[in-house]
């Protein structure tokens, strides 16, 4: 039996409006604009984002570096609260300062959005919050999509990924091959929970049926508050770092480690080479209040946090003893929190290497080992 024909179908009435694409392209690209330098090319709003690499020339051999993800459930936070500005710096954080790992200098970013409905101010704050951490980072937003999906997002549901390219002179390629026994491993301060996790945290807290508008006298403000902070971007922090202690010296950075999905010693064990072990001294630093809340309410056992959250520690530097002092006070005279929390040695043989406590590779790679000793401070 065939259907009755419609009088008319478009495409706003199949759930997507076109229009409102526009207002919100109107409303972000002074902000779009404002990451832009001379090497941009062809302004805002190109099929393509052009970016004139030149400067590649004085190179004497120039490696691309090159980085994608998202911000995972983090977004369910920014929903619920329905605030979408500071999402753009999980976003950019986690693209960056991945790509700084191998000292790498993040050239230009690009960004995706998909909604089940587009809300133009929604769209805007979500993409001026990625212009300002693009700002903090030095890295031009140079392109982006905003893409609607009726009937498979929610009307106020969405999500964001983006991507980055970056560069490194060859001889100054920072990673494992770099690292020696006797170097100083560097922590530095996360502002909260970054962008990893957030699954686990969500149904702890589902679990005791806490709201995100509770006042938490442990944290300071309400729980939403805390979970919404921003992820620290530390892509010019640790460029700046490299570039004070290069690689050619005694005094030299080694290495970085992003700390996003697996926790501390799983990605520090990514950028150490076999036969080394990194010992790191919990007792060095003090769990922040977010990471034990989450461990008491969801009775979560220091294993499992440990291989899932940052527990305070976004980013990890290796570098040399002699640089290890003065990279501390770079970075903390950059408002960066950092301390020694570790050394680097050739690993023994006779040290067990059972338990939570000791990791060897990961994600696919066959690196170093990490061995985490002492108690939280």
């Amino acid at each position: 039996m065939s259907q009755p024909v419609p009088s008319q179908i478009t495409y706003a009435s199949a759930g997507v409006d076109v229009e409102a694409g526009d207002r919100a392209v109107d409303l972000m690209k002074d902000a779009v604009k404002a990451t832009h330098n001379s090497s941009v090319v062809g302004g805002f709003g190109g099929f393509a984002g052009l970016f004139d690499v030149s400067r590649l020339l004085t190179y004497r051999q120039p490696l691309l570096a090159t980085s994608t993800d998202g911000v995972g459930t983090k977004v369910a936070i920014a929903q619920a609260m329905d605030i979408h500005d500071t999402i753009g710096f999980d976003l950019v954080g986690m693209v960056v300062d991945d790509i700084v790992v191998v000292g790498a200098e993040p050239l230009f970013m690009t960004d995706y959005i998909a909604c089940g409905k587009v809300d133009p101010q929604r769209i805007a704050d979500i993409v001026r919050g990625i212009a300002a951490a693009c700002s903090v980072a030095g890295t031009a937003l140079v392109g982006g999509e905003t893409a609607e999906h009726p009937g498979l997002l929610g009307e106020h549901e969405y999500d964001v990924a983006g991507a980055a390219t970056g560069v490194v002179e060859a001889d100054r390629l920072l990673g494992p091959e770099r690292v020696r026994a006797g170097d100083v491993v560097i922590g530095m301060a996360s502002s909260g929970i970054h962008s990893n996790g957030y699954s686990l945290v969500r149904r702890v807290i589902n679990h005791v049926g806490w709201q995100l508008d509770r006042q938490v006298s442990e944290l300071g403000r309400t729980l939403g508050e805390e979970l919404l902070e921003p992820t620290r971007v530390y892509a010019a922090d640790c460029l700046d770092l490299a570039r004070q202690f290069p690689v050619s010296e005694a005094a030299a950075v080694h290495g970085f480690s992003h700390v996003t999905g697996g926790g501390l010693a799983a990605n520090l064990a990514r950028v150490l080479p076999q036969g080394l072990e990194a010992t790191v001294d919990r007792t060095t630093w003090s769990l922040p209040p977010v990471f034990s809340l989450v461990s008491q309410l969801g009775n979560v056992p220091l294993p499992d946090l440990e291989r899932t959250l940052n527990l305070g520690v976004g980013m990890v530097a290796i570098v040399s003893v002699e640089a290890a002092d003065a990279a501390v006070a770079r970075l903390s005279s950059r408002g960066v929190p950092a301390w020694v929390m570790g050394r680097v040695a050739a690993a023994d043989s006779a040290l067990s290497t059972d338990g939570p406590d000791y990791v060897q590779g990961a994600k696919g790679v066959n690196g170093g080992s990490v061995r985490m000793v002492g108690t939280f401070a």
